[in-house]
């Protein structure tokens, strides 16, 4: 069976930058761990990419915090995450730039993958309540019928700590796997 592993937005801003938080940094090692025993065919990185114009953007008014400028240093994938997966030369890596929470791009690529195949999906990254949830809810929707889907609830943070069991019990209401 194929396999997928979706590592969402493990870039400086969400581990220790303008949105980071300890239990964003302390879920490092578990996502290097998660990616150098990752047996399967596609890893797929999301990066939020926004402009220097973020804060006039909708969402940029809702969350007034500027992150994840293109090319910033908060942009860019977390060292330690962006080392584990540049030692794996035996999975493609795909990486995809997304200026909102969810991506099609992600859809696409996974879709391309699976070419109509049963195949499993595991999720980790951050932040749980609002990029992970996002995406997960986006693949059960769209591959209902032949993807497995799953959490890793120790390889994620959320904005806070409630917030993230928050999405992880959302996720679980709609039969997404929690790890």
């Amino acid at each position: 069976m194929k396999r997928v592993l979706v590592v969402v937005d493990v870039q400086n801003d969400f581990v220790d930058g303008t949105l980071g938080s300890a239990e964003a940094q302390a879920a490092i090692a578990n996502i290097c761990q998660k990616i150098t025993n990752f047996e399967g065919g596609l890893i797929a990185v999301t990066q939020d990419t926004h402009s220097e114009d973020y804060l006039a953007t909708k969402e940029g008014r809702a969350l007034p915090v500027v992150h994840c400028v293109e090319g910033s240093d908060g942009w860019r994938i977390n060292a330690a995450v962006a080392e584990t997966l540049g030692a794996r030369n035996d999975v493609e890596v795909a990486y995809i730039h997304k200026p909102t929470f969810g991506s099609e791009e992600l859809l696409q690529r996974v879709a391309d993958y699976a070419q109509g195949e049963e195949f499993t999906i595991e999720f980790v990254g951050f932040c749980t309540d609002i990029c992970v949830l996002s995406n997960a809810i986006m693949c059960k929707a769209r591959f209902y019928d032949r993807a497995t889907i799953a959490v890793d609830a120790s390889c994620c943070a959320g904005v806070t700590p409630e917030k993230h069991r928050a999405a992880l019990d959302v996720m679980s209401s709609c039969q997404i796997e929690i790890l």
